[in-house]
Order: C-alpha cells, then sequence, then structure tokens
C-alpha cells in the first residue's frame, strides 16, 4: 500500500494549480500549522466533505503488561479523533 507524502500533494498541487512547489509546502505547512494549534485550544476543526477533527481527554485506567500481565496505571490524556465524513466513506465504498 502506498502513502502519500506532504512532497507528493505539493507536486500534484503544482501540476494542477500551477503553484510552484516551494509555494504548495508553505501553503501545506500553513494548513496544518492551522489545524495543528485549533486542536491544541480544544478546537473542532472541519473539513466539509473529508472530515472533522476534535480532540478527547482520556481519562485515568488501569491497563495490564501484556508480557507480565501487571497492572499499570495510565494517566489521563488528550488525543487526536478522526471522523470522515459520509460523502468521504460512501467514495470509499463506491
Amino acid at each position: 500500500m502506498h502513502t502519500l507524502t506532504k512532497d507528493e500533494i505539493a507536486n500534484k498541487i503544482f501540476e494542477e494549480i500551477g503553484l510552484s512547489k516551494t509555494d504548495a509546502m508553505k501553503v501545506i505547512g500553513q494548513v496544518l500549522d492551522l489545524v495543528g494549534d485549533a486542536l491544541k485550544n480544544g478546537e473542532t476543526v472541519k473539513i466539509p466533505a473529508f472530515a472533522s477533527f476534535n480532540v478527547l481527554t482520556k481519562s485515568e485506567r488501569v491497563g495490564r503488561n501484556p508480557k507480565t500481565g501487571e497492572e499499570v496505571k495510565i494517566t489521563p490524556r488528550r488525543v487526536v479523533s478522526f471522523r470522515s465524513s459520509r460523502m468521504l466513506r460512501e467514495g470509499l465504498n463506491a
């Protein structure tokens, strides 16, 4: 399975729109920074016809070390949740 990279996205923007690869990389970087900053501030990021991202707070819980079976305390943490749009899901399953 292929992994689409930031560089490949910049190349596609260059080919489709004509924006220089340097400028395309700057735009992609800026978009990713904006999304990251919004999530760090607890905001939800919605990209219509694609997905929404939000931050969930996982509470403290007890887990187990898979090798020893010993109980381990897992500290509270924030995680990013990705929810694909209905249009994206339908497109994947078409």
